[in-house]
């Protein structure tokens, strides 16, 4: 398995998106900050979240944001753009293009990804 670090801007991932993408970002890091541990840094494409370990990923796109996360189970819930496998976990990816999208439900999916990342 590769790795490759960047030094990139996390702003440089939404030039030429919509400021939208930017305000649902900062929503995302604003609650998740309070989830422990928590950091998140610029890869290449993407904005990594970690614990213990990777447990958040998002790539701003066009016109949406794909936020990935993974758990031990296949969760259930019509918030869930797609799931697939990945080694004996379950990637989640959740898309959103509007802040109003954000509610308690993304957040507890997003907890459970975070709950999943410290065992």
């Amino acid at each position: 398995m590769s790795h490759m670090c960047s030094t990139k801007d996390i702003g440089e991932l939404f030039i030429g998106k919509p400021d939208e993408l930017v305000l649902i970002f900062d929503a995302l890091a604003e609650v998740t900050s309070d989830w422990e541990p928590n950091s998140y840094g610029a890869s290449v494409n993407t904005i990594i979240f970690t614990s213990k370990k990777a447990w958040l990923i998002i790539k701003p796109m066009s016109k949406q944001l794909d936020i990935k996360f993974y758990n031990d189970q296949r969760l259930e819930s019509e918030l869930l753009y797609k799931v697939t496998t990945f080694g004996k976990k379950y990637t989640h990816h959740i898309r959103l293009s509007s802040v109003e999208e954000l509610s308690a439900d993304v957040f507890y999916l997003l907890q459970l990804g975070h709950q999943y990342s410290l065992k």
